[in-house]
């Protein structure tokens, strides 16, 4: 089969990208706005970008109606983050911050997960995740304004924080870190199924 994107309805296209492009992981983004208020919302359109220094990446689409997200205005605003890694444990909760819900909810009271403060951003981590890496905006490239289309904020990571139990010489273990990785439609994996080969030389 042969499919022209121009040809095609929006919601289709993002059904093969979503389909395509697996297994994806979440950013679990935590924002603040200019009046204090947290938010925490899951992206799965999520990749690592520079290692020095170190830059990491999401795209906040327009999912669900043409206006942009909260996380997204509050970024613009504050220019401050926090992305952190979902782990099985908390997924469900995960999924509750997926709501659209008005900007002065505060998403971690609704999914009863607990805000701690970051070291050197406004915006909290959260407790529950084995890592979170605090942020600070670079770019926020705008990439269209129409419903599912979105942009790419970028960041650089200005701290790390990762469980003393699930790290060994800047290694992650993957067994104790057990994230989660989102499917097409309402499909997550978990990442337990690993195989290794050896690079060339």
């Amino acid at each position: 089969m042969i499919i022209d994107p121009l040809a095609s309805e929006p919601k289709d296209v993002y059904k093969l990208l979503i389909g395509s492009i697996v297994p994806r992981p979440i950013a679990f983004v935590s924002s603040q706005s200019q009046d204090r208020i947290n938010n925490l919302a899951p992206y799965s359109f999520f990749t690592g970008i520079s290692a020095n220094p170190p830059v990491i990446g999401f795209s906040p689409m327009k999912v669900k109606s043409d206006r942009d997200r909260d996380t997204k205005n509050n970024i613009k605003n504050t220019s401050e983050f926090v992305i952190n890694i979902v782990s099985h444990g908390f997924s469900e909760e995960m999924n509750v911050t997926s709501a659209d819900v008005s900007p002065d909810v505060d998403e971690f009271e609704l999914a009863n997960l607990t805000p701690i403060e970051s070291d050197l951003v406004a915006p909290p981590r959260l407790k529950e995740a084995k890592i979170s890496m605090e942020c600070r905006l670079l770019q926020i490239v705008e990439i269209s304004q129409k419903l599912l289309g979105g942009a790419f904020v970028i960041g650089e990571v200005v701290r790390f924080h990762v469980c003393d139990d699930i790290i060994s010489n800047y290694k992650i273990d993957p067994d104790k870190l057990k994230p989660i990785g989102r499917m097409g439609g309402l499909e997550y994996t978990r990442t337990k199924d690993r195989f290794t080969l050896e690079r060339p030389k």
